[in-house]
């Protein structure tokens, strides 16, 4: 999005030093820093004012600063109290400035990719943006906000939840028409208490849409459609009961899904690219705010034919060997695991294989992994676990070893909590 600094300063409280100039989108990564940008130097592990001269380097046009003792020599600054709160407060008047829809996504699990779907489908038929990667908290969020382009109709945003109150401070800043609730499970539940803490702050984001805003909720989580008797906004639900009904749900030697959807808008013959059963949920979710937005079927279906999402999230690969790796890696709590584990064992395979790593930030550390050993065991699947003990069994330093032989007809599943570091074993399976 393209602003004066001037302007930015006022809505941000802050006082403008030097050249009143135009910048499009903001970073707070020096070494990503695009020309034009505006530079937010974060204060945290690092002082991200150390490297607003890297920045001005790479082309930024500005920068805040709440250390004027590090201003640049020369350059346009922006002078705050908080770098981070002014991020958050000019990414909110950003938003104030825009005509397009902004749809939240939050949930323990499928978010990502959830995410992902709903900005292919919609992208079928509308200018739309989205999260890159991960951008989903008080960072990465208004980031989002001002990096996308002026005549955005559609911005899908993911929010992240590690405690109370945080996805209603993205929503602050996000004001979305649309909020969607893909799962309730046993995620950062250390964080908030349990499960129950976890649906009440998932609950934010239908609490934060007004009654013009459409509440997308998925009716096979009873949790997640519990949350309908405190939406003031419309109601909308998808699921294998629901406004958005998926039937008929069939995989293929991938575990690639195949279903039928019936919709307000019509019904349609729907098939992913990508692998596990649960991305059916997240597709119908997918087309549930397409059409929402006036995206066609037809157009949402057919670019969710050959929608692909973000790395590391059941990500399949062929090894040299001819074995196939699904990379899970990017994160895990036990309701992803349990989905996982079951797009595991429904692909065609001679011996399938789980390498799993420790699940963080759980409030019953023990009962957690071992549940997931249970699921895993009654699902036929071989588990390695290395960096942890939690799952009951021996683990590996050298998982890659210990699976031996690696040949076609093999299936390994690499999953763990981000922390883990997993996607290394991935990268040696694969070479």
């Amino acid at each position: 999005m393209r602003i004066l600094a001037s302007a930015a300063a006022t809505s941000i409280g802050g006082q403008l030093v030097g050249p009143d100039v135009e910048f499009d989108g903001a970073s707070f990564d020096s070494r990503l820093v695009r020309p034009g940008q505006l530079f937010i130097p974060i204060v945290a592990d690092r002082n991200g004012h150390e490297y607003i001269e890297t920045a001005l380097s790479a082309g930024a046009a500005a920068y805040l600063t709440s250390q004027p003792e590090h201003a640049a020599e020369a350059g346009t600054s922006i002078e705050v109290a908080d770098t981070a709160a002014a991020l958050m407060t000019l990414a909110a008047w950003a938003r104030s400035q825009s005509v397009g829809k902004v749809i939240g996504v939050t949930g323990s699990v499928g978010k990502t990719s959830t995410k992902d779907l709903i900005a292919a489908a919609c992208a079928s038929g509308l200018r739309t943006a989205a999260n890159e990667r991960s951008f989903n908290n008080e960072q990465g969020l208004p980031i989002t906000v001002l990096n996308a382009p002026d005549d955005t109709e559609v911005l899908v945003l993911e929010m992240g939840m590690r405690g109370f109150g945080e996805i209603t401070r993205l929503c602050d800043v996000a004001q979305p028409d649309i909020g969607v609730v893909t799962a309730v499970g046993h995620s950062h539940t250390e964080r908030v208490g349990g499960i129950e803490g976890v649906a009440k702050a998932k609950k934010e984001l239908v609490e934060a849409l007004d009654a013009s805003g459409i509440a997308i909720l998925n009716a096979d989580d009873e949790r997640v459609l519990a949350m309908a008797r405190h939406a003031q906004a419309t109601v909308l639900t998808y699921g294998t009961s629901a406004d958005v009904r998926l039937s008929g749900l069939e995989l293929d030697a991938l575990a690639r899904p195949r279903f039928r959807v019936d919709t307000p808008w019509g019904n349609a013959d729907v098939e992913l690219a990508t692998s596990g059963a649960h991305m059916a949920s997240n597709a119908a979710a997918a087309i549930a705010v397409a059409g929402s937005v006036g995206v066609s079927l037809k157009a949402a279906v057919e670019a969710l034919a050959t929608a692909s999402i973000s790395g590391m999230r059941m990500e399949v690969s062929t090894a040299s060997s001819g074995a196939t790796v699904i990379n899970d890696a990017y994160n895990a709590n036990p309701t992803s695991m349990a989905a996982a584990l079951e797009a595991l064992a429904a692909m065609e395979a001679d011996r399938r294989i789980a390498i799993l790593g420790l699940m963080g930030e759980l409030d019953d550390d023990v009962e957690g992994h071992r549940e997931v050993a249970r699921i895993a065991e009654t699902l036929g699947v071989q588990v390695v676990a290395t960096g942890t003990d939690l799952y009951g069994v021996r683990p590996t330093d050298d998982p890659v070893a210990f699976i031996g032989n690696f040949q076609a007809g093999d299936v390994v599943l690499v999953k763990a909590s981000r922390s883990a570091g997993l996607e290394r074993v991935v990268n040696e399976l694969l070479n």
